[in-house]
């Protein structure tokens, strides 16, 4: 299984991207996060779909100095994702 995840709010410079490194890695998924030009985090997520609704939820909340206005989830093709290890990249 594997999402696209657009995260909205106060996500930039409050250490989200880290924060959700070490979820993703700690659930076993594999993909990336990455900031965007608009002020957004963005993220491609694969994993079991347990992982995956957990790595959903903690994005809902994210790190102690995040305010999380919004998260918009897109199915997305398990082949887009690499199935191993996980990245985070730089801002597009």
């Amino acid at each position: 299984m594997a999402k696209h995840l657009r995260i909205v709010g106060l996500v930039q410079g409050v250490g989200y991207r880290a924060s959700f490194e070490r979820q993703a890695l700690t659930l076993k998924l594999s993909g990336w996060v990455r900031n965007r030009a608009d002020g957004s985090v963005e993220a491609l997520v694969r994993g079991s779909p347990d992982a995956i609704e957990k790595i959903v939820a903690w994005a809902r909340r994210g790190p102690p100095a995040a305010q999380v206005r919004d998260v918009a989830i897109t199915d997305i093709e398990d082949e887009v994702v690499p199935e191993e290890g996980f990245d985070v990249l730089p801002t597009h």
